[in-house]
């Protein structure tokens, strides 16, 4: 279900240059990722709340295109999570993330 894709566009160079470094990474990810209490499709949707909060648009972006791929995520769910990014953390950050948003369903 979940891929090895790390959004840092430094990854690569990490996972030739530093194998051992990336490895220790992609143990992390699966260690966070389980799914053992908070299915994994509500982990996918709170990592995009955290990078949107971050105004992260590279991230968002991947987030949102994964989580709809790979769990039908909707437009409308997404906007339920950024609506929480409005309250926590303003409106620069979540017009950011609607952008994106926008952008991605008019495709």
């Amino acid at each position: 279900m979940k891929e090895e894709v790390f959004f840092g566009e430094g990854m690569a160079m990490v996972k030739k240059e530093y194998p051992d470094l990336y490895q220790a990474i992609v143990g992390l990810n699966e260690a966070t990722y389980t799914g053992k209490v908070i299915d994994y499709r509500t982990q996918k949707l709170i990592a995009l709340g955290i990078n949107a909060a971050a105004s992260d648009d590279r991230a968002v972006k991947k987030q949102m295109m994964s989580a709809m791929k790979e769990f039908g995520v909707s437009r409308d769910e997404i906007v339920d999570v950024l609506r929480i990014v409005l309250l926590t953390s303003g409106m620069p950050p979540f017009t950011k993330a609607m952008k994106i948003l926008n952008d991605l369903v008019e495709k």
